[in-house]
C-alpha cells in the first residue's frame, strides 16, 4: 500500500530552505498540514487540523513533525485517533522552558504516554529549545527510538541542512517498518 507522509511544521511554519520543505518538493506523496495561525499556535486547533488532514488520506500515513509539532503529535496521540504507520519527531522543545514561545497556547503538560505506533525521536546536543537529556526522556516516555543527531542546533533552517539526508534515511526506516529498537537509543 502507498504511504502518505504528512509534514507537520512547528512554530512559524517551515520556510523554503527548511529540510521539511525540501522533502515536500521532492516527493509527491508528502503533504503539509497547514495550520490556521503559525504565529499564535493553539494546540487544540493544531490537533483538529491534523485530524482533518488524516481524514483526507486513504493510505498508510507517517507523520514528520518538527519542533512544536512534536508536542502536537503527543497531544493528538493521547486521544482516540486514527491508526498511523509511524512518526518521525525532530527536535521537540520543552514547553515549560523560558525559550518556548509565549504566543503558543495549550502545548504545556506534554503527554508522556507511550504511542501506539512506531516512532523515532531525533535530538541535538546543542538545541537551544531542549536539552538532550530532556529529549531522551520524551523518547523513553513515548516508547520511541532515540537518535542523537550531534550538534545540529534546533535542526531547522539555521542548521543549514538542506535536504538532510540523514533524517530522510530515518524516515525510510519508518516507511519500511524498521524504526529500530523499541524504546532504544541509537
Amino acid at each position: 500500500m502507498k504511504t502518505t507522509v504528512l509534514v507537520l511544521p512547528g512554530f512559524q511554519g517551515s520556510g523554503p530552505e527548511h529540510w521539511q520543505t525540501h522533502w515536500e518538493r521532492s516527493n509527491a506523496s508528502f503533504k503539509r498540514v497547514v495550520q490556521r495561525d503559525w504565529e499564535h499556535p493553539v494546540c487544540e486547533e493544531w490537533v483538529d487540523a491534523l485530524e482533518k488532514a488524516l481524514e483526507q488520506v486513504d493510505s498508510d500515513v507517517i507523520l514528520v513533525a518538527h519542533s512544536m509539532a512534536c508536542l502536537l503529535v503527543a497531544h493528538w496521540a493521547s486521544k482516540e485517533h486514527r491508526a498511523i504507520k509511524g512518526a518521525l519527531l525532530v527536535a521537540p522543545p520543552c514547553a515549560l522552558d523560558s525559550s518556548f514561545p509565549k504566543e503558543a497556547k495549550g502545548f504545556e503538560n506534554t503527554p508522556l504516554l507511550p504511542f501506539d505506533f512506531p516512532s523515532i525521536v531525533v535530538g541535538s546536543t546543542n538545541d537551544p529549545y531542549a536539552r538532550i537529556d530532556y529529549t531522551q526522556t520524551l523518547a523513553r516516555a513515548w516508547g520511541s527510538t532515540f537518535v542523537n543527531a550531534g550538534a545540529l542546533g534546533h535542526i531547522n533552517t539555521q542548521s543549514a541542512l538542506g535536504f538532510w539526508d540523514e533524517g530522510f534515511a530515518l524516515l525510510e526506516k519508518l516507511r519500511q517498518g524498521k524504526s529500530g529498537l523499541k524504546n532504544g537509543v541509537q
